[in-house]
């Protein structure tokens, strides 16, 4: 079921241990892990559990994280996946975090895309859903650019850094 995705410029592959020295780089940022529902990493060992946590949820078929590689310098620049699969209803959740220094180079939202292609094309689900918190304005940005539609606000319905938090939620359907 794991298969890499290519854009143009990206190459989203499965994230692997090998990753976590990079992957601790971007997660030990404050600003990209503001908004990702973990304090920022302070040793790799971090980036290790998480991959092996995540790993196990592939395993399970209840997520799928992937490690997005820069093609033109082989350089890992971010993750994204589905946080959370549901087959039965045929929908899944993304996430993506993207390393600060390649922030508004238009990353995201090509890693996005091959990621909404590939849930309603190869894993045949029927809607993509995003949550983000209304903070979160670059990660709003990025999901109305894919035409995205704001459903509304869950409130105070998740626990962030010990704090009830709003969530906007955003889908897309494979019919739009």
């Amino acid at each position: 079921m794991m298969t890499n995705l290519y854009t143009e410029r990206l190459l989203l592959r499965k994230m692997r241990t090998t990753d976590s020295a990079s992957l601790f780089k971007i997660w030990s940022d404050p600003e990209v892990a503001k908004f990702m529902n973990i304090d920022p990493f302070t040793e790799e060992s971090q980036a290790v559990n998480m991959i092996s946590h995540l790993d196990k949820l592939a395993h399970d078929n209840k997520a799928i994280r992937f490690s997005i590689i820069k093609l033109s310098t082989n350089e890992l620049i971010g993750s994204c996946g589905y946080n959370f699969l549901d087959f039965e209803n045929e929908k899944a959740e993304i996430g993506y975090d993207i390393a600060k220094e390649h922030w508004g180079n238009g990353y995201a939202p090509e890693a996005i895309s091959a990621l909404v292609e590939n849930a309603f094309n190869t894993l045949n689900l029927n809607r993509v859903e995003a949550k983000v918190e209304p903070e979160n304005i670059n990660s709003i940005k990025v999901l109305e650019k894919l035409n995205f539609t704001w459903e509304g606000t869950l409130r105070q319905t998740e626990k962030s850094k010990g704090k009830y938090i709003d969530l906007k939620i955003f889908s897309k359907l494979k019919s739009d």
